[in-house]
């Protein structure tokens, strides 16, 4: 369960075998290793030690992929942090964190300094910036780190240095859509059963070569980050998403695995390039973060078949996936739990309900959190008896597949009838002239919430907003699911990882209304 032997074992006996690929840099495991090392000993030498918490504020990089395996040489903590944040949202996390050290590049400093100086703990004792300029009281990152010794490293007095497996590695922040974002503790025997799981679900192999275009500190990440280094395969790293750009690598590079968020994956759909003659090499092209509505899942099927996998999962550890080999008989499920996991079905009490009835999802499992970082209160509350209480509905059909309803919290309450914004989605990307639509309800003074239908156009002007509404409304199965008003967006507001946010759209579309519809 030692997360910092991967790389060791990978350097001594595959050592010119390419293990990642970042813009024009090739980097076998023998360098990569190398690099890892010389950050691991620059740690040590500022004091970093088992435990102590390093926040970073980075885009994709090739330093932050040498992060994830410094730590895990040292037993140190990484924070990856949203480059997102600003102000007080970043300060209070630097300070729940506990984090003594930020990575981050000159780009973040204006908003680091910021929080920095409205911190209350005020932790934060270094500051390294990977690039030029270095501002005043800051260090350079490189300088740092080339003046480290690449050996393996080792305590003061010369022992190897071996974490334990109930050491902490990681802590990831929620998205903090229901309040205060909760910091989900990860140790080195979950990313090591990361590792193992994975590897045998996706089938990843020493041969593959796994893409990675989505922001690295969003947890979806490691899905195939931690089972592509351990199997030492080649990690193809891109600093930004661009459709065309992923087509291309995957061509060039003969990807076998890669795993996208929903909106990553409708890019791909409408590029004119997303041909099975480009994308041949593909084993599987994997969905997550969010439902990946039916009509994209069957043109997914139609262009590339036999390589759709979806994974339905929380970061607090559990998760079902839907197998490429399931998918053709059971298409609009999520799959099933993963070897080792278990999932119930249960209602408000807590009881397990029968197949086909709607409840509660949750489920436990080796890879389930220890809890949240310095919350136990809310700890206890996410996990009951050893269960993890997901807030997610959905049911189970006969042969135990999970079929996910929606999220507990974006549940429309419409004239006293619950309404899933899921199901209005999937009428309305049937529309030949829609390319993505996000559902979320809104204040009615006659029915307490009726649904709003925000969506993008495949081509702006194509249809008005009233005409659109009136095709859904004609469309959907039932007169609670007729929505009110359809909004016309350019693009959906995402989280560093891609997520559409439907959040924001809801409270901005509730702050932009004196009444109530």
């Amino acid at each position: 369960m030692f997360l910092g032997a991967i790389l060791t074992r990978h350097a001594q006996y595959r050592p010119y075998h390419l293990a990642v690929v970042f813009n024009e840099r090739r980097l076998t495991y023998r360098d990569f290793n190398a690099r890892v090392n010389r950050l691991a000993n620059a740690l040590l030498a500022e004091g970093i030690g088992r435990g102590d918490k390093i926040a970073t504020l980075l885009p994709n990089c090739l330093e932050l992929l040498e992060l994830y395996w410094a730590v895990a040489k040292i037993g140190a903590v990484v924070v990856p942090l949203s480059p997102l944040l600003r102000g007080k949202g970043l300060s209070t996390l630097l300070d729940d964190s506990d984090s003594v050290m930020v990575i981050t590049d000159s780009g973040f400093m204006e908003h680091l300094t910021a929080a920095l100086e409205i911190s209350a703990r005020r932790a934060v004792r270094e500051v390294l910036v990977i690039d030029a300029p270095v501002p005043a009281g800051c260090r350079s990152y490189h300088a740092l780190v080339s003046a480290a010794a690449d050996h393996e490293p080792v305590d003061a007095d010369g022992t190897p240095i071996a974490p334990a497996p109930e050491d902490v590695y990681n802590i990831i922040y929620s998205s903090g859509t229901t309040g205060l974002p909760k910091g989900i503790v990860h140790t080195h025997q979950i990313r090591a059963l990361y590792c193992l799981m994975f590897s045998q679900s996706y089938r990843i192999t020493p041969e593959s070569v796994v893409l990675h275009a989505g922001s690295i500190i969003f947890n979806g990440a490691f899905l195939t980050l931690m089972p592509a280094f351990f199997n030492g395969a080649t990690y193809i790293l891109h600093d930004h998403f661009d459709a065309g750009q992923v087509i291309e690598t995957i061509a060039r590079e003969k990807v076998t695995h890669v795993k996208m968020v929903p909106s990553q994956i409708i890019a791909l759909l409408h590029h004119p390039d997303f041909t099975l003659e480009r994308l041949a090499s593909l084993q599987m092209l994997g969905s997550v973060g969010a439902p990946l509505h039916r009509e994209h899942k069957d043109a997914l099927a139609k262009v590339l078949p036999g390589r759709f996998c979806e994974l339905y999962g929380l970061t607090e550890g559990f998760v079902t996936v839907l197998d490429p080999h399931d998918f053709p008989a059971k298409p609009e499920s999520v799959g099933a739990p993963l070897p080792f996991e278990e999932m119930r079905i249960v209602d408000e009490d807590g009881r397990d309900v029968p197949a086909g009835t709607v409840g509660e999802i949750v489920g436990r499992g080796p890879i389930l959190m220890p809890g949240y970082y310095k919350r136990p209160d809310l700890t206890a509350q996410a996990i009951r008896d050893g269960w993890l209480f997901t807030g997610d509905l959905g049911y189970v059909d006969e042969d135990g597949f999970l079929f996910l309803v929606d999220r507990k919290k974006d549940m429309i309450i419409s004239g006293g009838v619950n309404v899933y914004p899921r199901d209005i989605e999937e009428i309305i990307v049937q529309h030949p002239l829609v390319k993505e639509a996000a559902v979320f309800g809104a204040p009615s003074e006659k029915w307490g919430e009726t649904p709003v239908a925000a969506v993008i156009l495949k081509e702006a002007g194509s249809i008005s907003a009233d005409a659109l509404r009136d095709w859904i409304n004609e469309h959907v199965e039932a007169r609670f699911q007729r929505v009110s008003a359809v909004l016309l967006k350019e693009e959906f507001p995402r989280s560093a990882a891609g997520k559409t946010l439907k959040r924001l759209m809801r409270d901005e579309f509730w702050q932009g209304r004196d009444a109530r519809i």
